[in-house]
């Protein structure tokens, strides 16, 4: 049985897209972060860094929004989110996931949180500057790369794309927010209008304006 730890619009919503796209039958288990629920003893069992998501499947337990990512395109090959093992089409999807996870998706730690990036609370804005002008670098380029493409593997639709949406919507509330990139918003607004990303939408609640 498959269940995943989530708590609205966080990393979750990742791995919850792809579930639907999927059709598989999973349980969705709550993580109350305006309790601090994921730093309770409980939770650190599943994730000992205190964070969402954990995918449990079956005695797997899983961390890692991008491994959590990996594992449902290899356990369920059928819903075709990513290119045959051992193509070139599925290195490219190799490279996108690694570079959305090690790159936007970690700096965004430094916009939301960049108090724990400074040991001096007058660096604190500055932090946050910083990581602005790193982020909207890294959507530049992704925007370079992904050209006049549908997707970012070209014309097969993949994981990856889910992936680069939720990413885009964190960025909502930034200065200049990746969203108002056009081939970027064309992407996002593709993928919001797929019934599973609209139904896990409807399921956490998320309100517009979605990117």
């Amino acid at each position: 049985m498959l269940a995943l730890y989530y708590f609205p619009g966080n990393a979750s919503l990742f791995p919850h897209m792809m579930l639907r796209e999927i059709g598989a039958a999973f349980e969705l288990r709550l993580v109350d972060r305006d309790q601090n629920v994921q730093k309770s003893p409980e939770y650190l069992k599943l994730n000992p860094n205190g964070r969402i998501p954990v995918l449990v499947d079956d005695d797997l337990v899983l961390f890692e929004t991008a491994a959590i990512g990996l594992h449902l395109v290899d356990k369920f090959p059928e819903a075709g989110l990513a290119p045959a093992v051992g193509t070139k089409e599925r290195a490219q999807f190799y490279k996108w996931m690694v570079h959305l996870t090690n790159t936007p998706q970690a700096e965004y730690r430094a916009w939301f949180y960049p108090y724990e990036h400074a040991d001096d609370e007058a660096a604190v804005p500055s932090v946050k500057r910083a990581a602005e002008r790193r982020l909207n670098h890294m959507f530049d380029v992704i925007s370079e790369q992904l050209g006049d493409k549908t997707w970012l593997l070209g014309e097969q639709f993949s994981a990856a794309d889910l992936f680069l949406t939720m990413l885009i919507r964190w960025g909502r509330g930034m200065p200049r927010p990746p969203g108002t990139i056009p081939n970027l918003h064309a992407l996002a607004e593709r993928v919001l209008a797929r019934p599973a990303v609209q139904k896990t939408f409807e399921i956490e609640g998320i309100k517009a304006p979605f990117i």
